[in-house]
């Protein structure tokens, strides 16, 4: 007779039971990185089940409802990539939640993207190929679809590396390639193109020396003050009336060309109008906000908060509406001519294309957008609210400015670009003062190896974002040529 007693069935049951709630909770667990995905395929069947219940049986139905599938599919990257940029720092600077981010974003690219995105769209992206050279509208239909598949692709990719990239330069780098795959190197305008490369040195460059100008103000007349409250309240309603004439004089002319057409010097006065009437509501708030703070940088960051949140939804609103285009372009121009048979340089947005893209932005905004988000405003360098608003800031001021000087810029590589001078404006902030001898005992007398390991900005995701940057353009392009070629092939 054994001396172990056997296990009570009841035991042997809720070891079999724990078991199968660990099974279950594996299963859960694999199908949350699954949900995104469905998610996003569901959407790209329902615009294709659209532009079929639309299109019916006409000719060329077919070609129509694969291009709703994949504008849905470009949409869903835009909207995972390209907002991260008007939302990355309020987020990183604990202004804005996560969820609140996504929320605002979402609400506010879909509106602009509704209420104020252009009626018409360039079908040759920014004129880099000559309508001319296309041969008829059969080869000009396949040449967009292959411009949308590969800029969808490759934004997507980028996505999945973790590197915020221009959606135009995406689609101008798709538009080229499959110009060139349909009718020779001789179709693409190679001036333009190189106008377009300057932008990718040109943009960074614009809005990191803004943003960093901006801090340095700051710092200089406000943090680095004795009576740091006194200069507050002086200075920050100025600030606060610079963006807000910012962003009148960015959302009249990029913003609002469904609703108004207005001309740059009529955005100015615009701009000029609102900053006023925002220096003189800021001040009392000011004042209000201030009593009774601590003379101290830390207490000053809650000045910024609010302004930080409504400029991060201005952005939102302006991209949705000056940058659906980039998600719908190639399948407006798809749909024109499958629709009337022929091509033309401009055509309309049809009202069901614009909601694809508005709510597609929205999907891959909620669906994949938190990575970039994170990215953008948390991985770079470390952002607070009076950083994060002089990005935003950088933004508005530096489109502005490269619009009035014709220079053809990438509002991601600005935003991006303004993060990066931020960054190494503290850094070299820093590098100054303790050759000073104003930074911590301890800070001073670091190893050299030590030292460099600081850095306020991480060279590894600088390298990778600059790399990405450098190649979206040939990468989309010959992407976008293999995919012609493909199309081609089996038609």
């Amino acid at each position: 007779m054994s001396d172990t007693n056997p296990k009570p069935r009841w035991q042997t049951l809720d070891s079999d039971l724990h078991r199968i709630s660990r099974v279950e909770t594996a299963n859960i667990h694999v199908a949350r990185h699954l949900l995104a995905p469905g998610v996003a395929l569901a959407f790209m069947a329902l615009a294709g089940l659209t532009a079929a219940v639309l299109f019916g049986r006409a000719d060329g139905s077919h070609v129509v409802v694969a291009a709703a599938a994949f504008g849905a599919y470009m949409a869903i990257n835009v909207g995972a990539n390209d907002v991260a940029n008007n939302m990355g720092p309020a987020v990183g600077a604990n202004v804005l939640t996560m969820g609140g981010a996504i929320v605002i974003a979402a609400i506010a690219e879909s509106a602009g993207a509704l209420l104020a995105g252009g009626d018409v769209v360039s079908t040759i992206s920014k004129g880099i190929v000559d309508p001319a050279s296309v041969q008829n509208s059969e080869v000009f239909i396949w040449a967009m679809m292959a411009a949308l598949i590969s800029s969808a692709m490759w934004v997507n990719l980028a996505t999945w590396i973790g590197a915020p990239v221009s959606t135009t330069h995406s689609v101008v780098g798709g538009v080229m390639g499959a110009g060139i795959a349909a009718a020779g190197l001789s179709a693409v305008s190679w001036g333009t193109m190189s106008a377009i490369a300057a932008s990718w040195v040109i943009s960074p460059m614009l809005g990191g020396a803004v943003a960093a100008a901006f801090l340095a103000l700051i710092k200089s007349k406000i943090q680095n003050q004795d009576d740091k409250i006194a200069a507050a309240r002086k200075w920050v309603p100025i600030l606060l009336a610079v963006m807000a004439g910012a962003f009148a004089t960015y959302l009249s002319v990029k913003g609002l060309q469904r609703i108004v057409h207005i001309d740059p010097k009529m955005a100015l006065l615009i701009g000029l109008g609102v900053g006023l009437l925002t220096w003189s509501v800021t001040v009392p708030w000011v004042k209000r906000r201030s009593e009774g703070m601590e003379n101290r940088t830390r207490s000053l960051k809650t000045l910024f908060g609010l302004p930080l949140v409504i400029s991060a939804t201005f952005l939102s609103f302006a991209h949705g509406a000056n940058d659906v285009a980039n998600a719908v372009g190639p399948l407006a121009a798809i749909v024109h001519a499958a629709e009337f048979g022929e091509f033309a340089a401009k055509v309309p947005i049809p009202l069901w294309v614009m909601i694809i893209g508005a709510f597609g932005i929205s999907f891959g905004l909620f669906l994949f957008g938190p990575r970039l988000i994170r990215m953008v405003g948390r991985q770079i360098t470390k952002l607070n609210p009076i950083r994060a608003f002089c990005v935003a800031l950088s933004a508005a001021i530096t489109v502005i400015l490269a619009s009035w000087l014709g220079l053809p810029v990438s509002s991601t590589h600005i935003a991006v670009g303004a993060v990066f001078g931020v960054g190494f404006y503290r850094e070299w902030d820093s590098e100054r003062r303790r050759k000073r001898g104003k930074l911590q005992r301890n800070a001073q007398h670091l190893a050299p190896e030590e030292y460099r390991r600081r850095k306020l900005v991480r060279r590894s995701h600088f390298m990778t974002i600059v790399a990405a940057w450098i190649v979206t353009v040939p990468a989309a392009a010959i992407m976008s040529a293999v995919i012609y070629w493909v199309l081609t092939a089996f038609a």
